[in-house]
């Protein structure tokens, strides 16, 4: 979500839900993004995931003061390569700089645990999806040829706007658009090869914002009984389960049978949309860290933990266009939360 506005697919999608509504776990992990002109000094964020006990940070490019502040800080890393450098980086020459410069170099002291290379990056972008496959590879190849390609996986995250909206639910259903099957069909082969999991932001917000179908509750994890929904001998009693099932379906599809999903962003704003206030997300976030640590994973991947990056650490009030992107921090530039949240 921070280089681009959430896809709205599940919006109309979950308009079809109406009728029917009647592992051990690990480290939780907060993205940190940085659109904002108010934000504290790097080396004190990093204290602050520390004494929260967030155990996990996503980046969204290769800053080297903040890979230089997570030095010794025992917080594992998702760092990604920006859309725009992925033409650059599809040379192998060019790859293997980049991992010296920030991998390599820094690997002794940071816990790198993904790269992510790109960010939401459309299937109908020609100015960048032709080289989201060809620079993981290059970057795989450069891990492999640094001895780091098991310790480090490569992958790139996408959003639910690759998902079919005719073929999306029930959630067994689930298969990625035809226009989108050319450019993520490959990439799920190559991570069933590397054994890398696809990188997933899922928003269940958006979902509810935009549908006035979609029930508060099931997207708050807070469903009455009568409101669960039911996929074949599969029942959903939230809609952030639904939409991971969805997107595990449409990998089986494409290919990607035992391709994980790590959702790298998801997150619930505190003001400026539709459901948008402190109370709903604050319910949001409790309630989806309850079902984390339950390990329950997800019906169509019972017993499977959840691996989940929360969206964000601070309001960033430099984001747009919509001002609800500004609203999306559980923390407040001046470091008090906006929750009470154990992230233990």
């Amino acid at each position: 979500m921070v280089n681009s506005t959430p896809s709205l697919a599940f919006s109309s999608i979950f308009i079809l839900l109406t009728p029917l509504i009647s592992i051990g776990t690990e480290a939780i992990g907060v993205c940190y993004g940085d659109r904002g002109d108010n934000l504290i000094n790097i080396r004190d964020v990093i204290k602050l995931y520390k004494s929260n006990d967030i155990g996990k940070i996503r980046i969204y490019s290769p800053n080297e003061m903040v890979l230089d502040a997570l030095k010794g800080s025992n917080i594992h890393v998702m760092l990604d390569i920006p859309s725009d450098q992925l033409q650059y980086l599809t040379s192998s020459s060019a790859a293997k700089t980049w991992v010296q410069t920030y991998v390599q170099s820094r690997v002794q002291d940071v816990k790198f645990r993904y790269i992510a290379v790109g960010n939401e990056v459309f299937s109908t972008d020609p100015k960048n999806a032709p080289f989201v496959l060809p620079a993981m590879q290059s970057i795989y190849n450069a891990l492999v040829e640094a001895n780091l390609h098991e310790k480090i996986k490569v992958s790139t995250a996408i959003d639910t706007g690759l998902l079919d909206p005719a073929r999306s639910f029930p959630p067994q259903e689930g298969s990625f658009n035809v226009a989108a099957y050319q450019f993520i069909n490959p990439i799920v082969s190559f991570l069933a090869q590397i054994h890398s999991p696809l990188l997933a932001n899922v928003y269940p917000y958006f979902a509810y914002a935009n549908d006035p179908n979609v029930q508060l509750p099931y997207a708050l994890f807070n469903s009455p009984p009568e409101g669960f929904v039911r996929d074949g001998s599969l029942v959903y009693d939230n809609l952030f389960d639904a939409m991971v099932d969805t997107l595990y379906a449409a990998l089986e599809k494409s290919g990607g049978r035992d391709v994980s999903i790590v959702i790298s962003e998801t997150g619930w704003p505190s003001a400026g949309g539709t459901g948008a206030t402190i109370e709903n997300a604050g319910t949001y976030y409790n309630n989806l860290l309850n079902h984390v640590k339950s390990r329950k994973g997800t019906p169509k991947r019972p017993g499977k933990g959840i691996h989940v990056y929360l969206f964000a650490m601070f309001d960033e009030n430099m984001k747009g266009p919509q001002e609800v992107e500004k609203h999306f921090g559980l923390f407040t530039p001046s470091k008090q939360p906006k929750y009470q949240l154990d992230f233990k």
